[in-house]
């Protein structure tokens, strides 16, 4: 009997063995095809436009929480004129409407920063923000919500 379980423990050590080296490999191949597959991440360069654009975002994002916190807002670090000349993103290019809207936009931005405006500061800086949106209601739609965030209710 003794003979009977060695062989048998045996047994069971040999096939223990062989199903762990085979799972193990099954697992590699497993892992190299899923690996193989995977698409190559390409990196997205925003256009020079792109760029200007989240830039004022962040810089009017600034002037609302001055404004809110009854600061006076920061003159302008970026120079407006470069939105005549800034590289647009891929499939856009500046329009007549864009054009109409752009010294608009300009004009009304630097007011916000006019201190010898009889305006209320909230008002102006408003209407800058309004024609952000009148633009980007003709030509790019997008960041429309995110843009209606920058108002002061």
């Amino acid at each position: 009997m003794a003979y009977y379980w060695s062989n048998r423990k045996y047994l069971l050590i040999v096939t223990l063995g062989l199903l762990f080296s085979f799972s193990c490999n099954n697992k590699k191949e497993t892992t190299e095809k899923s690996e193989s597959k995977k698409p190559e991440l390409i990196m997205h360069k925003p256009s020079e436009m792109a760029m200007l654009m989240n830039a004022l975002y962040a810089f009017n994002l600034q002037t609302k929480n001055q404004i809110i916190a009854g600061e006076s807002p920061a003159q302008i670090p970026l120079d407006l004129l470069k939105l005549h000349s800034a590289e647009m993103t891929k499939g856009k290019e500046r329009t007549k409407v864009w054009n109409s809207f752009v010294n608009v936009f300009i004009e009304s931005q630097q007011a916000v920063a006019d201190t010898l405006s009889s305006a209320s500061l909230k008002s102006r800086y408003n209407t800058a923000i309004n024609n952000c949106l009148a633009c980007h209601k003709t030509e790019c739609v997008g960041p429309i919500p995110k843009i209606k965030k920058l108002l002061i209710k």
